[in-house]
């Protein structure tokens, strides 16, 4: 038996039947023939995909409308209304398309890029001619790639079905198995992010998309769980991104990472009352220790290895951990592709 359709793709094969119908669709008429509803394992799994779906067709703004048979009351058929389903004329002008081109090319490199240019294409048929649309150009914004986790997470949070995946903790590296419920993904900050509740933790935790590794698998039914009212996405993603603060201690050499050491005078205030920790190790010969807060240790971590020899880290020891392997890794780098260049 074939895999089972994404749901966006069943979802579209029911759209186009109903609207193409010229009376109506009875439940098994669409069980029958619209692709993605074949692999149902009952006929209770089916009604419950169907009215799922029926439901978010009609959150979508489209126009599902019941139709009773004439000599049998409760005989129920399902069409779309085309009249409320067309669209009207549609005349886009050069700043508008250009606005729809920026929103398109928003998804260059991610999993949707084939559809948004798809669509970007159809509408340049109504609108002004690619050229005219160029007042925009310059403005095209960014996300880094979200990688293969994201078509899998949108389709799990959709049908509300618990995932699980390999995730890599960014403050300690850890790596461990979580089973979570998806509520929402989210963009921000360049990065996607996934909102859900972590049924180990039993509370609700952010990850981002970057650091899963290796496939998102589904467990268990569709409609397994409900996101909770008055959930606010962005604003648990924000909190999480701004973390908790701490106190990073670095010994930094003479005439150095004068960036570090500025942004540490901008921010001495704020640290005035950190007290160094008790075990601190003493800071290398002809180096100044600085105090700095942050809250994300990757990020902190990237920017120090980046001063190689230049920047050593005194506290805390997630931090030093961190840049220890990222140096570490730089050096296999190094060594795996020494062999490479003697070739050249």
């Amino acid at each position: 038996m074939p895999d089972a359709l994404p749901p966006a793709e069943r979802l579209l094969n029911l759209v186009i039947a109903l609207v193409n119908t010229q009376h109506r669709m009875t439940k098994e008429q669409i069980r029958t023939s619209v692709a993605g509803y074949d692999h149902a394992a009952s006929t209770d799994a089916f009604e419950r995909m169907f009215e799922r779906d029926k439901e978010t067709l009609r959150e979508l703004g489209i126009p599902v409308v019941t139709v009773t048979s004439a000599a049998h009351g409760d005989d129920l058929g399902y069409r779309v209304d085309p009249d409320a389903y067309a669209l009207p004329p549609m005349e886009l002008s050069a700043a508008q398309l250009g606005v729809l081109a920026l929103a398109a090319d928003f998804w260059q490199g991610q999993v949707l890029r084939s559809d948004a240019a798809r669509g970007l294409t159809k509408l340049r048929v109504v609108g002004a001619t690619p050229s005219e649309a160029d007042t925009v150009a310059g403005l095209s914004p960014r996300l880094n790639p979200a990688g293969p986790a994201l078509a899998p997470l949108l389709d799990a949070a959709h049908d509300r079905q618990v995932v699980t995946f390999t995730y890599r903790t960014a403050s300690t590296g850890e790596v461990r198995r979580r089973v979570v419920e998806p509520w929402r993904l989210v963009a921000s900050r360049g990065g996607w992010y996934l909102v859900g509740h972590d049924r180990d933790r039993a509370g609700a935790r952010v990850f981002r998309l970057s650091r899963i590794e290796g496939p998102v698998r589904t467990v268990g039914p569709p409609g397994a769980f409900t996101v909770p009212t008055g959930t606010d996405a962005r604003e648990l993603v924000a909190v999480a991104q701004r973390g908790e603060e701490r106190v990073a201690w670095l010994a930094v050499a003479a005439d150095r990472a004068g960036a570090l050491r500025a942004r540490a005078a901008r921010h001495a205030a704020e640290v005035a009352h950190a007290e160094p920790p008790p075990d601190l190790p003493p800071a290398p010969p002809g180096t100044d220790v600085v105090a700095l807060p942050y809250t994300r240790t990757a990020e902190l971590a990237e920017e120090v290895t980046g001063y190689t020899d230049g920047v050593v880290v005194l506290a805390p020891s997630s931090l030093r951990d961190a840049v220890v392997r990222r140096l570490r890794a730089a050096v296999e780098m190094g060594e795996r592709l020494a062999p490479e260049v003697t070739r050249g």
